[in-house]
């Protein structure tokens, strides 16, 4: 493994894509070759299909790409957060592994972050012309509002996977089930701004949708209230000034 420390790392939470796996890990370098050095870390979250064979085999031909396995499906969230502890780079990109993010999207957003700094602590990708089905986007125009009317985040679309920020700051965050659908505020809540950049949803490259909406439609609403009493609790830490 290459040893030297990467400026990017782009995590990709992954369960029964094998084969969206080599297109999307081309699209990504193809989007970063130009920057400095990156790493792509995926997350096999407890896949029963061919996909820890594919990472195997592409790991043999590319020094940048790395991977950890959850021995069991534990969810979006926990791969995200296993992504990220993972990462090496100090600045983390995520996006799903399905092929609807385009990696096109990445140096605007990883600009836009540094641009922002050190006030911006987010970057977030905004969907537009979703390719979902007509219930699913109604599910997820629905759950925005309600999510924006009770956390006031300011953010239009938290269910984008294309998302930029530093990995300091993700891993100071509370750590729950759903996490990655209330980054945005959650990192208003340690005081941080949040960028956003429209990006182009796509449809799937293959396969199907692995993590049910049911189960994110009523784990959700769980997670809202418990994310609306972290906000209202939060207390400014503070600034010690030694003698």
């Amino acid at each position: 493994m290459n040893s030297a420390i990467p400026a990017v790392s782009v995590v990709v939470p992954v369960r029964n894509e094998a084969a969206n796996i080599a297109p999307l890990i081309a699209e990504i370098a193809a989007a970063l070759g130009a920057r400095e050095a990156f790493e792509i870390v995926y997350v096999n979250d407890g896949s029963s299909d061919g996909t820890e064979a594919e990472l195997s085999r592409l790991k043999a031909q590319h020094p940048w790409l790395r991977s950890v396995r959850h021995k069991q499906s534990c969810g979006q969230s926990a791969a995200v957060r296993t992504g990220v502890a993972a990462a090496r780079a100090p600045v983390v990109a995520t996006l799903d592994g399905d092929g609807q993010n385009d990696p096109a999207f990445l140096p605007a957003m990883l600009q836009a972050l540094e641009a922002g700094a050190p006030r911006t602590g987010l970057i977030a990708g905004q969907r537009v012309g979703r390719k979902s089905g007509g219930f699913k986007k109604l599910q997820s125009r629905i759950a925005n509002g309600v999510r924006n009317a009770v956390l006031r985040d300011g953010t239009r679309d938290t269910g984008c996977g294309l998302k930029a920020f530093r990995r300091e700051l993700f891993m100071r965050l509370p750590y729950f089930d759903g996490l990655h659908r209330f980054l945005p505020a959650l990192v208003r809540r340690e005081g941080y701004a949040i960028g956003y950049v429209d990006v182009v949803d796509r449809p799937r490259g293959a396969g199907v949708s692995n993590y049910g909406m049911w189960d994110r439609l009523w784990v959700g609403i769980l997670d809202l209230a418990g994310v609306w009493w972290l906000v209202r609790r939060r207390k400014r830490i503070p600034e010690i000034v030694e003698d």
